[in-house]
């Protein structure tokens, strides 16, 4: 029998320990390759141990192919006075992601061809990237955009983009069963808080926590750049996919606004339908989306190739929140309350998926007598009885062998931990098996 997941944890503790992490990282430049994402796992390799997989450019993988590999170490406009008008040092979201080194003295006509900005929020630095077409550029706030004058400027970006590799790390947790479930997270924004520092943080825990357990299903963690990381994962790992019986992706975590799930593409997947039970017995206001193909990295793991079992858990999904792909993306908008709350909810769809198990009736011809078995009190902590007796008539009854505890749960509309400790009960008692 498994470890009740959520007995012996304090959310509020470990929130704590998630946002310093993201702290922590916050600083990094992180891209799709390079040092920064190396240097971002190796924070991570302070809790928990990886595997840290290397994988060249150039490598085939599917209809992609792994790119050069990026690193940057300096970059700036400077004004004909010689002052620094944007520095990279002072926010790592002013260089265009990926963009190719550059040191020259142009007019200001030429530079506004490479600058981006926010217009209607004139104080904030957005985030842009090249991954795919060769190019540099800034980002800036729109109240520096209007202060440039007439000028010579020199734009200065100290980077590389060369043959190297493309880096993420993987972490497996072996339970009783080879069975597994996925758990992984995008590593390729730089200093963007809740996309997904917080993300990475909350997995790095999660993933130190149930190492401790002793547990039903093996854990994979991924830590993986998006889109092409997954892309490369499942080209390496394509034999060995089917083990993956449930799968979240962890994105935006750490904002106030309310949780949201997407479904996989299965769409009623036992994934689904535990992550969506977890949301309505919290009772707080969450909203369930069905698939798309657009997104984060479940539009890969759910490609109809591989079709799997993956969904996504959020607060605010991607582009709904005015400081996405901003600096205000910052570390005031994640806060340790609303980390608490998504590992809350987390832990909770893993209780459900750990102990989330079929039973037959051993007594299926009428009603079992449970008053000389002494059952209406053997389940303990519980002073509604009518509510105990319920449950214990409930999960004998639908205890046919087809209907899990979670859609006993469900029928019933009596809690899972419930549910479950009935059928523990029962199982002692030789009415279950």
């Amino acid at each position: 029998m498994s470890t009740d997941i959520i007995k012996n944890i304090n959310v509020n503790d470990v929130s704590k320990d998630i946002y310093e992490l993201t702290t922590e990282l916050y600083p990094i430049c992180r891209s799709i390759t390079g040092n920064g994402v190396r240097k971002t796992l190796s924070l991570i390799e302070k809790h928990i141990p990886l595997t840290i997989h290397e994988v060249e450019s150039g490598t085939k993988v599917f209809d992609w192919t792994v790119p050069k590999e990026w690193n940057i170490r300096d970059a700036y406009i400077k004004n004909s006075q010689g002052e620094k008008i944007v520095d990279f040092q002072k926010c790592n979201l002013h260089v265009v992601n990926y963009s190719i080194p550059i040191n020259q003295k142009i007019s200001l006509d030429e530079l506004k061809q490479h600058l981006f900005t926010l217009p209607d929020r004139p104080e904030w630095v957005p985030y842009r990237t090249s991954y795919y077409k060769e190019n540099w550029g800034f980002c800036l706030s729109y109240n520096q955009f209007l202060q440039l004058e007439e000028d010579e400027y020199e734009v200065y970006i100290d980077s590389s983009l060369e043959d190297g590799h493309l880096t993420y790390g993987e972490y497996y947790i072996p339970g009783e069963k080879t069975d597994e479930v996925l758990i992984t997270c995008h590593t390729c924004h730089p200093s963007l808080a809740n996309d997904n520092i917080a993300g990475i943080s909350l997995g790095t825990f999660l993933a130190k926590y149930l190492s401790q357990l002793s547990l039903t299903y093996s854990y994979r963690f991924l830590f993986i750049p998006g889109t092409i990381g997954s892309i490369t994962w499942l080209a390496l790992n394509e034999a060995n996919v089917d083990k993956i019986k449930h799968g979240l992706v962890v994105t935006c975590i750490g904002d106030s606004g309310k949780s949201h799930y997407k479904k996989s593409r299965r769409g009623n997947a036992e994934i689904d339908k535990a992550v969506i039970h977890v949301l309505k017995e919290f009772g707080s206001e969450h909203e369930i989306l069905e698939f798309s193909p657009y997104g984060y990295d479940e539009r890969q793991f759910c490609s109809p190739g591989f079709n799997l079992p993956v969904g996504c858990f959020m607060r605010s999904p991607h582009g709904t929140y005015p400081q996405y792909h901003t600096s205000a993306d910052n570390l005031d908008l994640v806060q340790p309350e609303y980390i608490a709350d998504s590992l809350a909810k987390f832990l909770s769809v893993l209780q459900i998926l750990e102990h989330n198990k079929k039973y037959i009736n051993q007594n299926p011809k009428c009603e079992p007598q449970l008053g000389k078995r002494g059952l209406y009190s053997a389940i303990g902590g519980l002073t509604d009885t009518k509510k105990t007796e319920m449950a214990m008539l409930w999960v004998l009854n639908m205890s046919d062998g087809e209907n899990s505890l979670l859609d006993i749960s469900e029928k019933s509309g009596l809690e899972f931990d419930l549910i479950k400790n009935t059928a523990a009960t029962l199982l002692e008692f030789d009415l279950l098996k």
